[in-house]
């Protein structure tokens, strides 16, 4: 086992711990905020340079299609940043209203966790997953409980991949009901970013 892995199962104290989810929360926030500003500023140039605006109409004709592209990659660790599923609802989605179209992604998005979150609890079941959960999960386990809900609310609110996370707690069993209740914190980021997505489109 590397030091690292040592250092990541030795207690924490009060102080180290705090310290420690300060500065990954805000390690990762960071991130999102950079990853949110060059997809906006992209966003932005490619409207007035390109024809950016004609390939969002022509997709736009096929929102059930859109929609379930977005469903499967929020499944499978959000290979597609959802910030361009909320650029393409600005004119586009199910509703007529962009805060609907929102409200529908994020509840696509937090349905895609909860899954994950069922995938990892039934991943010790399945014989191919064994040796990757008993090499990355089970030898870790107490150290994940205790910064679950650091990494669901992490997960929830940067581009750290939801539903790995999701699953990752799943496979410890953290408890469902304070799962749930951290996981809302999707909604907070979708809300967050798609406003000033939204405010880059006027």
């Amino acid at each position: 086992m590397t030091s690292q892995n040592r250092l990541s199962e030795r207690p924490f104290n009060r102080a180290e711990l705090l310290n420690f989810r300060l500065r990954f929360l805000i390690k990762n926030l960071f991130k999102g905020f950079f990853a949110l500003a060059v997809i906006v500023l992209a966003y932005i140039f490619l409207q007035k340079y390109t024809a950016f605006d004609g390939f969002i109409n022509h997709i736009g004709q096929w929102p059930i299609l859109v929609y379930s592209v977005f469903t499967i990659s929020e499944i499978i660790f959000g290979i597609i940043p959802p910030e361009l599923f909320m650029i393409w609802s600005i004119k586009h989605g199910l509703f007529a209203n962009y805060t609907l179209n929102i409200l529908f992604l994020t509840g696509i998005s937090y349905a895609a966790g909860v899954l994950g979150y069922y995938i990892g609890i039934n991943a010790s079941k399945i014989s191919l997953l064994e040796p990757v959960m008993r090499k990355y999960v089970y030898r870790y386990k107490n150290t994940l409980n205790k910064f679950g809900g650091l990494l669901i609310l992490v997960g929830a609110i940067t581009p750290v991949p939801f539903s790995a996370i999701c699953m990752l707690v799943g496979a410890t069993n953290f408890p469902f009901s304070k799962f749930l209740l951290i996981a809302t914190a999707r909604f907070a980021r979708f809300i967050a970013y798609s406003a000033i997505i939204y405010q880059a489109n006027i």
